[in-house]
């Protein structure tokens, strides 16, 4: 920054922007609208619109219906098979529509609770460049709009790129029936472009918020080297205090390679903001780690609940939210400021082998949400050094005032665990740490 001075001028460094702190009514607002569990009526109203214009019928006519279930059934049956064996395009006609149908409210309230914990975590800014990289119809931007609808002075610019004329056509329309023009949030038209060949792309050189929903496990080649040199390529856009958001579901194969993606691009030299901390400083291994956050369950738009109107209502009812997330960036921020050294009193999860039989006390992140029933609550662990996956096992009559914080503790929370004992569970090829009534659990507030 040149600032003149009687004839000369004096050159400093333009201070780094400062976090959008979200004001009391802001945070009102935001927990109100989390209440309801529901995409805004404007937007259930557009895609039911945008259905019926482009079938030529009301979008409730029992022919579009009942084609708009077969969609959705191709979709999931496609979805199931092995990753190699997958296409998962979703890029013609009433595949589309039916993506609109059964995934989009979903992953609109997904990003909606994603971009909450980005402003808690102090990745906001007041004003801020976000890129959507393989945007269907719209779900990231159209969620960044909606959400910044409920702050007071925040602005954003958001691009956006997409492969499928068939997605930037619905795009384009929701687009302009929920983003009022002149707000504080601008929608750019999506970018055509195969995510892989980004290089020829016209983009702004730098973005404070790089956003990855839904996609890399879609790539016809989605191998851990392919999906990592996407993200290393663009992070090359990344402002030097800008933050990469990683999102795939929370099924065990997606989960388990989002995690071993997020140790490749450490490797490549990006750092870890969150959920990941490994409190011994060593690196990480991600050994099979089937890690995921869940929030409330949507309450079904009016175009779901009428697919559902048939005997095997299941098979078109989508509304838990369950997804596996990283937040990276270039510079060493992270979440949580929480070290272990040798003189400690916790043992490392890679010595458990050694402690079979034996009760100890540990440090690790609880790394999941419920995985057990009513009867044995069971949450995954990490402290990363583990070789092996790592649970915390509370049988329900054990539970007590001084353990049962682990069930109620937020995904991500560094929790100290005394007096657990270890058991190798053969089955799994995994520990178990149990906890009973004389366990002690405390929550680190780093």
């Amino acid at each position: 920054m040149a600032k003149k001075i009687e004839g000369d001028f004096e050159i400093s460094r333009i201070p780094p922007a400062q976090p959008y702190v979200l004001n009391q009514e802001e945070s009102k607002r935001q927990d109100a609208f989390f209440t309801e569990r529901s995409i805004p009526h404007v937007l259930a109203q557009s895609i039911e619109q945008y259905i019926t214009k482009k079938v030529g019928r009301e979008w409730n006519h029992p022919v579009i219906i009942e084609r708009l279930r077969r969609a959705i059934v191709a979709q999931k049956d496609d979805y199931w098979k092995p990753a190699q064996k997958r296409s998962l395009q979703y890029t013609k006609g009433y595949s589309v529509l039916g993506y609109l149908a059964y995934h989009f409210p979903v992953y609109f309230m997904q990003t909606e609770y994603l971009l909450m914990m980005l402003a808690r975590d102090g990745l906001l800014k007041k004003s801020m460049n976000i890129l959507d990289i393989g945007t269907g119809p719209g779900v990231v931007p159209l969620a960044i709009a909606d959400f910044y609808s409920r702050l007071d002075d925040a602005r954003a610019t958001v691009w956006s790129l997409e492969r499928s004329e068939e997605h930037i056509e619905a795009f384009t329309y929701l687009r302009n029936a929920c983003v009022p023009p002149g707000g504080r949030v601008s929608v750019k038209p999506p970018v055509k472009t195969d995510i892989r060949t980004i290089d020829r792309v016209a983009l702004p050189d730098t973005f404070d918020l790089l956003i990855f929903s839904n996609v890399l496990n879609e790539l016809v080649d989605p191998t851990t080297d392919v999906q990592a040199d996407i993200v290393t390529q663009l992070s090359e856009r990344l402002a030097p205090d800008g933050s990469i958001l990683i999102v795939e579901p929370a099924d065990e194969e997606n989960a388990i390679r989002m995690r071993n993606l997020t140790i490749t691009l450490l490797k490549k030299g990006l750092s870890i903001f969150g959920p990941c901390l490994f409190l011994w400083g060593s690196t990480c291994t991600a050994p099979r780690c089937w890690s995921f956050e869940t929030a409330p369950a949507i309450r079904l738009p009016r175009l779901m609940e009428t697919l559902a109107y048939c005997e095997d209502s299941y098979r078109y009812v989508n509304t838990d939210i369950k997804y596996s997330y990283a937040i990276l960036r270039r510079d060493t921020l992270k979440r949580k400021s929480y070290h272990l050294s040798a003189g400690s009193r916790f043992l490392r999860f890679s010595k458990l082998h050694l402690h079979v039989g034996k009760r100890i006390n540990v440090a690790g992140l609880k790394m999941s949400a419920e995985l057990g029933d009513a009867r044995s609550h069971v949450f995954k662990l990490c402290d990363g050094t583990a070789k092996i996956p790592v649970y915390a096992v509370l049988p329900s009559y054990h539970i007590s005032p001084e353990n049962d914080l682990i069930t109620s503790a937020p995904y991500g929370s560094i929790l100290e665990l005394r007096n657990v004992l270890v058991r190798y569970n053969r089955q799994h090829d995994a520990y178990n740490l149990l906890v009973n009534r004389n366990t002690r659990i405390n929550i680190e507030n780093s």
